[in-house]
């Protein structure tokens, strides 16, 4: 795969996403050569720092920077108060100041708990993004959003924060199961059908069992889609907006299920869910429709869910995208097409019974 730089305009601060093979080692010196220096603190998840840990450590030190690291169980649940109180204890016992920084190393759940550690912690210490898992690499690690959940909704707590660095080494992604692969893709998925018809019909030709490193394309076409949007509104006011293309209902669905769905599969759910409720709003043409949820189970991700409008209506109803007593649910017109639509709660109860397959 070929290595590619695209840089990130952020109104609160600029930086580069650097994807390609190989970088992994060369972390330390990149951040060196921003003016990054003292301590760091890698923050990874149990099942990544095994793998990657000791090569980010090496990195940092011969970089000059002193070093620690903590590592929090893989899943969900760790974007949590109780993982986030843990972090700003460790960072404290450790003296950290806001001169030194964070690194978080691992997937989406890893980058979201350390940057908002990072955005709070002692009102703001600098921090790298490494993300290590595809989701991360397209989407999640770009653009400054951080967040923890709380029992009653996800993503609830957090602030817009942008990192000094994004760089991703593709070779970490050889080593991702093949679940999180697929769970990856939705988010690939997200950004042909929200704005990209080219990506959609790479992605219809494409051998379902590719390795994601071998997908250069693709993860270059995420990238510059996602700076692009966050450059023109990095606090989700307007365009960004768009980017939750099958989140509210996606993030419903990861919820109710007690998060064993993961994030990149409630997705996949939640964007066949907007694209049937377009449909019966006469949005989107029967054609379109049948295409997105084809191309969604051609990469082997789940389109229906178990969960009745009833089960999510009440999740749906503590949404961030609820304003001015409306929901903004981001609908398909067309493949490469989507708009924001403003809906009642009671438009929302009677859109959500058609995009759980309950009406004709």
């Amino acid at each position: 795969m070929k290595n590619f730089v695209i840089p990130v305009h952020a109104t609160s601060g600029s930086y580069e996403v650097k994807v390609g093979s190989g970088l992994l080692p060369t972390l330390g010196s990149e951040m060196k050569s921003l003016g990054l220096s003292g301590r760091c603190v890698v923050v990874s998840g149990e099942n990544v720092f095994p793998i990657y840990g000791q090569t980010v450590l090496k990195s940092l030190r011969e970089a000059g920077f002193r070093t620690d690291s903590v590592a929090f169980p893989a899943g969900e649940n760790t974007k949590s108060l109780e993982r986030y109180g843990e972090l700003m204890n460790f960072l404290t016992k450790k003296q950290l100041s806001r001169s030194d920084c964070l690194v978080a190393l691992g997937g989406g759940v890893t980058g979201d708990l350390t940057g908002f550690a990072a955005a709070t912690y002692q009102r703001g210490i600098r921090f790298v993004q490494v993300p290590t898992t595809l989701l991360a690499a397209v989407d999640s690690s770009v653009g400054g959003k951080t967040a923890i959940n709380l029992p009653a909704a996800k993503n609830q707590v957090g602030a817009f924060y942008q990192p000094r660095l994004v760089l991703c080494d593709t070779d970490t992604l050889k080593t991702l199961p093949e679940r999180e692969k697929r769970a990856g893709l939705a988010e690939v998925i997200k950004m042909a059908v929200l704005a990209d018809p080219d990506l959609f019909d790479l992605l219809q030709r494409l051998d379902p069992s590719i390795p994601p490193d071998a997908l250069p394309e693709a993860i270059e076409a995420c990238v510059r889609m996602k700076a692009e949007i966050v450059e023109e509104d990095e606090r989700d006011l307007g365009k960004r907006r768009l980017l939750n293309l099958g989140h509210s209902f996606g993030h419903a669905v990861e919820q109710k299920s007690g998060y064993a769905l993961l994030h990149g599969e409630a997705v996949a759910v939640g964007i066949a869910m907007a694209c049937r409720a377009a449909a019966h709003l006469g949005m989107l043409d029967e054609g379109s429709l049948a295409a997105i949820i084809e191309l969604l189970q051609r990469f082997g991700l789940p389109t229906e869910t178990e969960y009745s409008a009833e089960d999510l209506f009440s999740i749906l109803l503590l949404d961030k995208k609820i304003a001015d007593g409306k929901m903004h649910l981001v609908l398909p017109k067309s493949i490469g097409w989507c708009e924001i639509v403003p809906v009642s709660r009671d438009e929302l109860r009677h859109l959500l019974a058609a995009a759980c397959g309950e009406e004709a």
